[in-house]
This record gives C-alpha cells, sequence and structure tokens, in this order.
C-alpha cells in the first residue's frame, strides 16, 4: 500500500536575509542625484543685488534682463520701493560675482538721443532692460548699487585713452558729446560732474586710437559748442565745428600755435584746463600779477570784469573788479576800478632781472612812470557796435605832478577824463557859445535889410523903364540875383531853416547885390546919358 501524498510533500525552509533590499537602491540613488543637483545648483547660483533708480519706467520683475554687451547675465526678480527711490532686486550669474564691486555700474537702457547719435531703439520691440558696465579691476566687493539716471559712454576694451578736462561750467556739453582735432571726430564725452572742492567741472572724455597720441603735454582743449563769432580788422570771422556741435555741445583741441613744440604724450587720465573758446587757448598764462586802483568820477557803463587794461594798444592786464562808493567828506560818487597787470607781456633788456625786480617791489617802476613820465588812465570805447569800455594807459606831458598814492592796501594810479566825457565837455562848450549868438538881433537886421532891398527893387524897377537896350539887360541880370538873394534870406530867416549855414551865403550873395547896385547909381549919377546912349566903350590909353 502506497503512502500519502501529503506525507511526501517537501518541506518549505524558511532563510532570514541580512542586509539592505534591492528595492531601495533605485530611490536611494535618485536621492543622492537630487541632493548633488540641489547641492550643484546652490554652489552655482549667481549673487543677488539689489539697484536703486529713480523710476521703474519699463521695469517688470521676473522679464526685464540684465544685459552686458547685448550678453544676459542676470534678470530682475522683483521690485519695490524703498527710501523714496525704486529698489530693483536682480539674480546674475556665477561669472559675474568677482566684477561686482563698488565700480560697477548700472543704467536703463531706453531709446535716447544723445550727442548727435540714436541709442537704444532696439528697445522700442523688446522693452527696456538695464545696462552694466563691470569693474576691470580695483574696488571693493559689493552687492548693492545706485543707477545711472543718464547711460554712461561704454569705452572699455576699445583702444585709445582717457583725459580729464577742468572748466568753470558744463556749458551745452553732454555725455556722449563729440571731441574733435581739426573739425574731425576723434572721440566722446564720457562722463561730467563736480570736482573735489566743488567749485569746478569735471569733464572725462576719451580719445580714440591712433588719435590719442596727437594729445601731448602743450595741448589746449576749449568749447566748441555753437557757433564763435568774432568781429575784428580783418571783418566778420564765423567759426564751428560742426552741426552737431552747434546743437548739442564738442570740445576740441590742438597746440594753440603751430611753431610751439608738442610736448611729450599725455598719459592716461592726464588733466588739462577746458577753455572757453579758441580764442582763449592763444592767451598766454602769466605768473606775475600786480593789482592797481583806479578811481572815475565817471559813468563805466560798459566796463566789466574782464575788460582789457591796455598800453599803446597792447594788452598789458585786466579788469578785477569794480564797484560804486560814496564819498562822505567831498559828497561826491565815485567808482573804485581794480585791475591786474601782467609785466610779463612787456619785453625789456634784461628782463628777468627786471621781472624779479617787479616781483619783490612792483611800485617802484609804476611810481616812475606815473610821477615823472605822466601815467595816466582813462576810459575808451573797446567796440562801437557793442559799447563795451576798455582801460588805456596814456602818457600826459603836461599832466600836473601826482605823488603815487595807497589806498585799501592797492597803489592808486590817478586817471583822466575818457573820450566820451571830453566830447561831451566840448559839446558843452560849442552848446554854450551857440547860446551866445545873438540870433534876435541877426533877425532884426535881416528884416531891415530885406526892407531896403525891397525899395531899392521897387527905384531900380523904376529905373529899368529908361533904360536903353544896352543897359537893360545887366540891370535885369542884376535884379535876377537880387531876387534870389531876397528868397534865400526869407528862407534863411524863417524859424526852422538852417540859419547857421546859409546866413553866410546869403550875406555874401547880398553884398555882391549891393555892389552891383551901387556901381549902376555911379554910373547914372556921373553918366546920366547913358540912359539915352548907352555905356560908353572903354579908352585905350
Amino acid at each position: 500500500m502506497s503512502e500519502p501524498a501529503t506525507d511526501r510533500a517537501a518541506t518549505a525552509t524558511v532563510r532570514t536575509r541580512r542586509g539592505p533590499s534591492l528595492v531601495w537602491i533605485v530611490p536611494i540613488v535618485a536621492l543622492l542625484i537630487g541632493a548633488w543637483l540641489g547641492i550643484k545648483a546652490i554652489r552655482e547660483q549667481g549673487p543677488t543685488i539689489t539697484i536703486t533708480f529713480a523710476s521703474a519706467e519699463g521695469l517688470e520683475a521676473g522679464k526685464t534682463r540684465i544685459r552686458y554687451r547685448d550678453v544676459e547675465v542676470g534678470q530682475v526678480e522683483a521690485i519695490g520701493i524703498a527710501n523714496d527711490r525704486v529698489q530693483v532686486t536682480a539674480r546674475m550669474l556665477k561669472a559675474t560675482e568677482p566684477y561686482l564691486t563698488d565700480q560697477t555700474r548700472f543704467w536703463v537702457v531706453r531709446p535716447r538721443i544723445s550727442g548727435g547719435s540714436v541709442s537704444g531703439l532696439g528697445t522700442v520691440i523688446s522693452g527696456a532692460y538695464i545696462g552694466i558696465d563691470f569693474s576691470r579691476g580695483g574696488g571693493s566687493p559689493a552687492s548693492e548699487f545706485t543707477g545711472l539716471e543718464v547711460p554712461p559712454v561704454v569705452t572699455i576694451g576699445q583702444p585709445g585713452r582717457h583725459f580729464r578736462l577742468t572748466a568753470d561750467t558744463l556749458g551745452s556739453l553732454d555725455i556722449g558729446a563729440p571731441v574733435y582735432f581739426r573739425q574731425i571726430r576723434v572721440g566722446q564725452v564720457v562722463s561730467y560732474g563736480f570736482a573735489a572742492d566743488g567749485r569746478t567741472v569735471d569733464i572725462k572724455i576719451f580719445v580714440e586710437a591712433p588719435h590719442h597720441t596727437r594729445v601731448t603735454e602743450n595741448t589746449r582743449f576749449w568749447n566748441a559748442s555753437g557757433i564763435e563769432v568774432s568781429l575784428g580788422a580783418q571783418g566778420l570771422k564765423v567759426d564751428t565745428q560742426s552741426v552737431v556741435s552747434i546743437l548739442s555741445g564738442g570740445i576740441a583741441f590742438d597746440l594753440p600755435r603751430e611753431s610751439e613744440e608738442p610736448g611729450a604724450e599725455a598719459a592716461e587720465d592726464a588733466s588739462f584746463r577746458l577753455y572757453a573758446n579758441h580764442g582763449d587757448i592763444l592767451e598766454k598764462r602769466y605768473t606775475i600779477r600786480t593789482h592797481w586802483l583806479l578811481l572815475f568820477d565817471e559813468s563805466v557803463r560798459g566796463l566789466s570784469v574782464g575788460a582789457p587794461v591796455e598800453l599803446f594798444g597792447i594788452k598789458v592786464g585786466e579788469v578785477v573788479d569794480l564797484s560804486l562808493e560814496f564819498d562822505t567828506a567831498s559828497k561826491r560818487f565815485q567808482v573804485p576800478v581794480l585791475v591786474a597787470i601782467e609785466p610779463e607781456r612787456i619785453r625789456a633788456a634784461n628782463r628777468e632781472k627786471a621781472l624779479q625786480q617787479i616781483k619783490h617791489d612792483p611800485t617802484t617802476f609804476m611810481k616812475v612812470l606815473v610821477e615823472e613820465r605822466g601815467l595816466r588812465a582813462q576810459l575808451q570805447s573797446g567796440n562801437l557796435l557793442t559799447g563795451q569800455l576798455m582801460i588805456n594807459l596814456v602818457f600826459v606831458p603836461d599832466a600836473p605832478k601826482i605823488t603815487l598814492a595807497e589806498r585799501d592796501g592797492h597803489r592808486v594810479v590817478p586817471t583822466v577824463p575818457g573820450q566820451f566825457q571830453r566830447l561831451q565837455e566840448s559839446l558843452t562848450r560849442i552848446v554854450a557859445r551857440i547860446e551866445q549868438v545873438p540870433f534876435d538881433r541877426i533877425g532884426t537886421e535881416f528884416a531891415t535889410t530885406l526892407g531896403e532891398a525891397r525899395q531899392t527893387l521897387q527905384a531900380t524897377t523904376a529905373l529899368a523903364g529908361r533904360l536903353d537896350r544896352e543897359t537893360a539887360p545887366q540891370l535885369e541880370a542884376t535884379l535876377a540875383r537880387l531876387e534870389r538873394t531876397l528868397a534865400e534870406l526869407q528862407a534863411t530867416a524863417g524859424r526852422n531853416a538852417p540859419l547857421p549855414q546859409q546866413a553866410e551865403r546869403a550875406l555874401e550873395e547880398l553884398s555882391q547885390t549891393l555892389r552891383s547896385l551901387r556901381d549902376l547909381t555911379d554910373t547914372l549919377e556921373h553918366r546920366p546919358q547913358s540912359l539915352l546912349f548907352g555905356k560908353e566903350p572903354a579908352r585905350d590909353e
């Protein structure tokens, strides 16, 4: 008999497995990969920065990009308000972190017309974006920045040199304004601002290669904005660099004179003075300036600070200050004018020694000129069209002896009346003499002369009827001259007639007419037969 099937079944053996299950390998690997990716993303994540602007026009969170040379290097994440300014939070690429310093600049790129050029037209379609100019060395790491309201001119990486100009005022210059060399554009204005002292304007320009080598130690820069018009002995002169410089301003540079040595090349960031116009660069700069006081008791209208002081038509100084004061002692007004004389403008033998003496004691030389040579200062017209005045130093040989005085710490140079005051005095004397002319008596005498002339004319007319043919033409001519003389006398005696000019001519013609009548009367008195037989022919002696 066979065994039951249940008795033949195998007995299962249960074994306990030790170690992790293979099922958890995939989640663990996925977790490790995710952690590695997270760590990598955190390590490669760029810095977060904040930029403040005056306005958020055209900016949008999550859309506005930050670009460097049209390459995207960041994106705006949030826009808020802080201290009455717009605060923009942006995420930058990791590669930009070494260049984010306190010298890095940000600005909003929008359509803009500046310096004769148009920029940012692409933002009309794509929208505004934030431009960035990375620092190329120096500066401290930073994460907070103040955006520029005016886009700068980015010249980093371009061949050329930067130069700094110092001016009293900015004028019409702007970012991007052109820089010219002999009317050829060679650069542009990069930036401007106040100097450290706050009194002058610091302008930074960039001159492109190879023209930057033309900027040397003796180069002069001047403001070429607008149109320069000058009126001199050569006539009217108009000068300008280009139409762009007229509208938006510009700067030009060159040597003041072609014969002057250019000197060595100017280094990067070399400083120069920006002159107001081309004429100013021709003016030499002098180190010795002596101040003198002039006292005028006449009108100085047209005289201003900077007006020239001339000697024999050559500029030797300029007006520094002028004011109006009242002298309580004499009860009169006077105008003190302070002038600066530059003796280096005058050539002389042993010039260096003479200049040192003048620098040490400037009164010695001026004392000789004033007390011994009669040097005086007077007002003179500098421009008939504008009415500007200048100071003219003249020598008056017969001037009274005057000692060089001192007042308020300045030596006083005596003055003489100017041209206008002398002209006014001459006109006053002429008017006084004209007022002394007895026009009333002259008019009465004219009236008496006219009456006598009429009586003579009537008598002559009656006599003309008795003259023969030979004598009649002579008398008729005499009568015609007399009629013209009477007409001129009548016109001369009129109220609005030019009496002083016509009176002398009328009197001369009247005298000639009366002499002719006198000759005719004498002829009739001595030879009355001439009425019947005519004038007797002259006898040969």
